[in-house]
């Protein structure tokens, strides 16, 4: 089954250069406020001036056309800096998670030849990254330093409140600090590029595990900022809150990108905290808010216990994890605002789909595909075979905003493109009306006994229940069967439900051959950094079972 774009899209028009974006948003909104970072305001016009600066800073000590530069930053103003500066300067940004351990740090940085490195002088990030840098052979690494980001007099109390949280940077050969490397005319040199070249390198699992960097052009990202704002039917300037990690692609596409085609305002969080996002959302009203299921799930949650003001909102795209309904229905019923659930992927830069907004929406379905998108069901077993309406197969991909390839990885690439589409390794199907639902990933299936187990049935099944908050199902070693679902959950405050109850509870919604052989209540479960429900951690824990026994 194929599942094509309603509308039109002129990718020739839609295709440009990244930090072009940028240009255009400082020529026409100059005053226009561009970022606001704890009551701390950067105008479009003085953000770009810092990004030509920081720009010729770059060029001057090494960047030419494709050298790769690291962004390993929290949600700062300098995360959206340098990445317009490095595309400025001819570069090619290369995001890292500043969460990431050494080894990881380490394997990305051989792994993408990155030369340069941006950072701050956190505690938890730098000193991390200095033992790295001389580990990897990195030539430079900048230094940001974190009360330069603040509003003055947090600027100036930072270092004596919050000195434990910063470090200073070393005097060597290798680190530079932020105020040196802006210390020049501000005039970089213009660099050709083309819209085809390669401007963003994401790391991803991809759709085989194994870490490779999803390459993507200044076309597929440019191209997928026009088909989100067009689909979002986005009219005149927001003020969007990005909670998710710049460094995300969700985040760099739905937040940053999209806030700065549209000379909106950018409300930057370096975290997830509650408590700072709602007095962030008093004091900025924001009326855009691109968020993943647990963090609607966790202000629906504080709604119940307080008052809060959330009506400014009228705009949230959900993605990166299935959206429960009643999570759903309950916020926009709060809120007033339109929640619409997205589908994409690192490789996608992201967006593929999602409800449009004012449209018909469908439980459980993720939408339809953005303005040039094709959406195909393909047999697994047969990628050349695109299956009937209804069928359940792989889902491929065709669109201005597919990736070039893996970088310097031709095989992985080639297995992951089957006449033109990419095959992004999840099992859905499209219904006659052209809406996507989404089945289970490939390699998460869990087959039992010969039958194929799809977890994300089960889990949609168990919040299903009144009293539980997340669920996560994974397959386990069984004797008899090969593998079995295991379902693990946790359960709202003040709800209450035991294992043989929630049991009980799934047989009325699966069959005997889809049921858990086990389910286990724990106070959390593990996430990601962008609050994504995580099952490695999971998976890791019932593998070390089976060794011990």
């Amino acid at each position: 089954m194929t599942a094509r774009a309603g509308t039109a899209f002129d990718i020739a028009g839609a295709a440009r250069r990244i930090d072009d974006l940028l240009r255009a948003a400082a020529r026409d909104h100059r005053r226009a406020p561009a970022i606001d970072f704890m009551g701390r305001v950067w105008r479009y016009g003085a953000l770009d001036t810092r990004v030509d600066r920081a720009a010729a800073g770059l060029q001057r000590i090494g960047v030419v056309h494709g050298t790769r530069v690291g962004l390993c930053l929290p949600n700062t103003p300098y995360a959206v800096m340098f990445y317009f500066a490095v595309l400025r300067a001819g570069g090619i940004v290369v995001n890292y998670n500043p969460l990431y351990v050494e080894r990881e740090l380490a394997f990305a940085i051989g792994d993408s030849g990155t030369e340069i490195m941006i950072t701050i002088d956190l505690a938890v990030i730098y000193p991390k990254l200095a033992r790295v840098a001389a580990q990897t052979g990195l030539k430079k690494l900048v230094v940001c330093p974190m009360a330069g980001a603040l509003p003055l007099l947090k600027g100036v109390l930072y270092p004596w409140l919050r000195r434990r949280d910063s470090v200073t940077p070393a005097r060597d050969d290798i680190t530079l600090r932020y105020a040196d490397l802006m210390r020049n005319d501000g005039r970089p040199a213009p660099v050709v590029v083309d819209v085809d070249d390669v401007a963003v390198l994401q790391y991803t699992g991809g759709t085989t595990g194994t870490p490779k960097a999803a390459a993507l052009t200044h076309a597929n990202i440019t191209c997928n900022c026009a088909q989100v704002v067009a689909g979002m039917g986005m009219a005149g300037r927001n003020r969007v809150l990005g909670v998710l990690p710049l460094f995300h692609v969700f985040a760099m596409t739905t937040v940053m990108n999209v806030a700065v085609d549209t000379a909106s305002l950018m409300i930057l969080l370096p975290r997830f905290e509650l408590r700072d996002v709602l007095a962030t959302i008093a004091r900025t009203r924001p009326t855009m808010f691109p968020a993943v299921p647990t963090i609607y799930t966790a202000l629906l949650a504080a709604a119940a216990k307080q008052k809060m003001s959330l009506g400014s909102i009228r705009l949230c795209i959900s993605g990166g994890a299935p959206l429960p309904v009643e999570t759903r229905q309950k916020f926009m019923a709060l809120t007033g605002c339109e929640l619409m659930e997205g589908y994409g992927l690192s490789e996608t830069s992201p967006v593929v789909t999602f409800t449009p907004p004012g449209g018909r929406y469908k439980n459980g379905s993720v939408g339809v595909p953005v303005a040039g998108t094709v959406v195909e069901i393909r047999d697994p077993e047969e990628p050349g075979r695109v299956l009937e309406p209804g069928a359940r197969g792989e889902i491929c991909i065709r669109g201005p905003q597919v990736m070039r390839g893996y970088w310097n990885r031709a095989a992985e690439t080639a297995a992951v493109m089957a006449d033109g589409a990419l095959r992004t390794g999840d099992i859905g199907y499209v219904d006659d009306d052209g809406y996507l639902f989404l089945v289970d990933r490939i390699k998460d299936v869990i087959i039992a006994g010969g039958y194929n187990v799809y977890p994300r049935v089960l889990e949609e099944a168990l919040y299903q229940h009144p009293a539980v908050q997340d669920a996560v199902v994974i397959g386990v070693a069984d004797a008899y069967r090969g593998q079995a679902p295991k379902a693990f959950v946790t359960l709202k405050d003040g709800a209450a439900a035991t294992p043989a109850e929630l049991l009980a509870f799934l047989g009325g919604y699966v069959s005997k051959i889809e049921m858990p052989k086990e389910v286990e209540i724990r106070a959390t479960l593990p996430k990601t950094l962008i609050g994504k429900l995580s099952k490695k951690e999971l998976v890791a824990e019932e593998a070390a079972k089976i060794e011990v026994e």
